[in-house]
């Protein structure tokens, strides 16, 4: 979907939104997905680093547990390096400007923008029905995610890109419609990288997810070196050899995923992860390197994560500044919007 309108150039500053919803544990995809583009990016350009807690109960969340989680993601990016004084850490929910500019924003999209959102379908199926308005509406509310800081640049994996569209367009119709040229800018997708697409251990068709039933088909943030050795002995994998090249990957889902996560970890590419191990079975020390990789990578995230859950309020303090300085980028822009929208008092 796309508007007719001309974009006029976007001059305001460049700036970086991002967020990760507090349910389920987070997992290796996670953290070559995002958290370690998150640390890249602070030292880039203005970054805000939020917990979508406001998209996670558009499914049904224990409410104690989604306070315990909200901390666990918060604990996560610092962990992996994501710098409170270099880039802003705070709950969505904390920050009121968020579904503020959401309702705005529902006046400005239209049901047939929604109704191609194909997401909402996989997830809902053939049962939309007993689902929550939030699951339908909750991509008009990451439109003003992104739009209410006015960010320009939006990390994203290939599942989200409609979504990005989607607030593109809403930016486009909204600056044409308020007659505000470049108001809201057309936010840029930061294309996913090496690592950014990590499958399940257990089926390489689709990818690693906090929501999978079954704990084998992902790392933790929070595994122990015991655990990660499991899980990748028992990783699935097939009954032939490494190759020697990349085409030798092709129709190999599982070992595609697998030498992708060792090139990702090791900063080689598959080829070169292919030139040490070609023609060697997968457990004969492929498996073992890739699992002490795995525990040398994700050790110290685990073990700065343990130290900062064991003071919450060490996390509280985080997320409450955080929230501040969002609210301080927030808020005037939601002022200037409702004054374009026309509300009292103009």
């Amino acid at each position: 979907m796309t508007t007719e309108h001309t974009p006029v150039p976007y001059t305001g500053p460049q700036r970086v939104l991002s967020g990760v919803q507090p349910s389920g544990d987070l997992h290796l995809g996670n953290y070559l997905g995002a958290l370690i583009k998150f640390v890249a990016l602070q030292d880039q350009m203005e970054c805000l680093y939020c917990v979508v807690d406001l998209h996670a109960i558009t499914q049904w969340q224990d409410p104690k547990q989604l306070t315990r989680q909200t901390r666990e993601i918060a604990a996560a990016y610092m962990a992996a390096g994501v710098d409170p004084k270099k880039a802003i850490i705070f709950p969505q929910s904390a920050v009121p400007e968020h579904t503020e500019l959401a309702w705005i924003f529902q006046c400005v999209a239209r049901l047939g923008w929604l109704d191609r959102m194909t997401q909402f379908k996989e997830k809902t199926g053939k049962h939309k029905e007993r689902h929550s308005v939030g699951l339908y509406t909750y991509p008009v509310l990451q439109a003003a995610d992104i739009l209410v800081y006015k960010a320009t640049h939006v990390p994203v994996g290939e599942d989200q890109r409609q979504h990005l569209e989607l607030t593109r367009d809403i930016a486009a119709k909204f600056n044409h419609d308020f007659e505000a040229p470049a108001f809201f800018p057309l936010a840029q997708a930061l294309v996913e990288g090496p690592g950014a697409r990590i499958m399940s251990l257990r089926d390489g068709s689709v990818k690693m997810s906090k929501s999978d039933p079954s704990d084998q088909s992902r790392i933790t943030l929070t595994d122990d070196a015991d655990a990660i050795a499991s899980k990748i002995r028992k990783a699935r994998t097939d009954p032939e050899p490494l190759p020697s090249d990349e085409d030798g990957l092709k129709g190999r889902a599982e070992a595609d995923n697998l030498v992708g996560i060792f090139a990702a970890l090791s900063g080689q590419t598959k080829a070169q992860i292919l030139a040490t191990y070609a023609g060697q079975g997968f457990g004969q020390s492929f498996k073992p390197d890739l699992a002490n990789l795995l525990v040398e990578k994700l050790a110290p995230v685990s073990a700065e994560m343990r130290r900062l859950l064991a003071d919450p309020a060490e996390i509280d303090r985080t997320l409450a500044a955080g929230a501040e300085k969002a609210r301080a980028i927030a808020a005037p822009i939601v002022a200037d919007t409702k004054k374009l929208v026309g509300f009292w008092p103009g």
